[in-house]
């Protein structure tokens, strides 16, 4: 038997005694290397924070009021044929960054319609809302804007300003006031960043009374519109149409083309200038690969729809309502929706876990929203209202999550 091949000898030969088992052999030093995550897994546990993947099959039985398909639209009939025809014609994936290959005529018709639907000059479409923020944050500011950012803003948003090596300050959530006074006396450039409507409670922001304390002291307004767009405004058109800045020189939008477009992907919104400057600066954008054609395709597809039946959004505001009314009859404690998003509070990160999964197993996904995931430490449940849920649906949904309660 040639020698690289022969079975490999036990640790102890001698004849003088049967061969012994093999040692375990000594962990190398350097693995050490992320022992800590041991401690901050067991933390986790210990403080009912533990976050799993539930991957879903494709034809789930679950009644879904967790995900953010507001119009019901991933899977319309329409909305799939354009991903599929835009796959089928432009490829699988979009090659390149924007500004190499990833650009089709596609990404480009697109840009046109929305900001024409939506009221502002011109549009640019990146990978995802994620992005789109941190485009828009950036590339707006530099050291030595001020950055006033609501409390209750989106980790994107959070994120950006920590990116933008601006100066940062939080203001205390939908106070115009606060933001006037955090403004006052800042002579340069100034930027205020808030979401429209808050993707943990479903508040809305003050924007009008936003943008009068903006004006007065000089500053942007970036409003991330992400819950707003296809279910705010006329025929959906957002939260900034909704409080008449749409198209306004001084207000930057962003949306995402995942929630009410049921597609995936992000887009800035605003004056021709602003979306010229991103396109030269903004690193999100410019060393990204560009939005897969099917995901562009989809959403195009999804706009379309929205503008042929705006009374998609009438309902998806009708929908979050009724569920607001009739849990808070219940004696659940629940955030007024803006919009689409119905926040029930829970006793506690342990019970918020309990009660979703108890939910799940009558039939029923739900969000849980729990810290680090909350500014405030208040764990509860997410709902998120459709468009095409039906009446039985809704009372199917309002008696699990009334029966699951935590009673504590």
């Amino acid at each position: 038997m040639p020698q690289d091949s022969a079975p490999p000898l036990p640790c102890d030969t001698s004849p003088a005694r049967p061969a012994e088992p093999c040692a375990e052999p000594t962990r190398p030093a350097y693995d050490a290397a992320f022992d800590w995550l041991d401690v901050a897994s067991a933390e986790r546990r210990d403080a009912g924070l533990v976050r799993t993947l539930r991957p879903r099959p494709a034809d789930s039985p679950l009644l879904d009021l967790a995900g953010n398909d507001y119009l019901g639209l991933a899977r319309h009939p329409e909305v799939v044929r354009g991903a599929a025809e835009a796959a089928h014609r432009w490829g699988a994936g979009a090659t390149g960054s924007r500004l190499v290959t990833g650009s089709t005529e596609l990404h480009a018709r697109l840009e046109a319609e929305l900001a024409a639907f939506c009221g502002f000059e011109a549009a640019l479409v990146l990978s995802s809302g994620y992005a789109a923020n941190l485009a828009a944050v950036t590339a707006l500011t530099a050291p030595g804007t001020l950055i006033v950012s609501d409390a209750g803003n989106h980790a994107s948003l959070i994120d950006g300003c920590r990116l933008s090596r601006a100066r940062t300050q939080v203001a205390p959530h939908a106070e115009p006031q606060a933001i006037r006074a955090a403004l006052t006396g800042h002579d340069g450039r100034a930027l205020v960043v808030t979401d429209s409507v808050f993707s943990v409670d479903g508040d809305a922001a003050p924007l009008p009374a936003l943008a009068v304390a903006c004006r007065t002291r000089g500053a942007g307004l970036l409003v991330d519109d992400a819950h707003g767009l296809g279910v705010l405004g006329e025929g959906g058109r957002g939260a900034p149409w909704a409080a008449g800045l749409a198209g306004d020189g001084d207000v930057v939008t962003t949306v995402t083309l995942s929630k009410s477009l049921g597609s995936q992907g992000g887009v800035v919104l605003g004056p021709a200038r602003v979306i010229e400057h991103l396109v030269n600066t903004a690193r999100s954008f410019i060393f990204d690969t560009g939005l897969a054609p099917a995901a562009v395709g989809g959403a195009l597809a999804a706009l379309r729809l929205l503008r042929r039946e705006p009374q998609r959004a009438t309902r998806a505001v009708a929908v979050a309502q009724g569920l607001y009314d009739r849990l808070t009859a219940a004696g659940l404690t629940a955030v007024r929706p803006a919009a689409a998003v119905i926040s029930v509070r829970a006793p506690s990160p342990e019970t918020a876990l309990r009660w979703a999964a108890d939910c799940r197993t009558a039939g029923l996904a739900v969000g849980c929203f729990r810290p680090p995931s909350v500014p405030d430490g208040i764990s509860r449940l997410r709902l998120t209202a459709r468009a095409d849920l039906t009446d039985d649906q809704l009372d199917t949904a309002v008696d699990t999550i009334v029966a699951t309660a935590p009673t504590v």
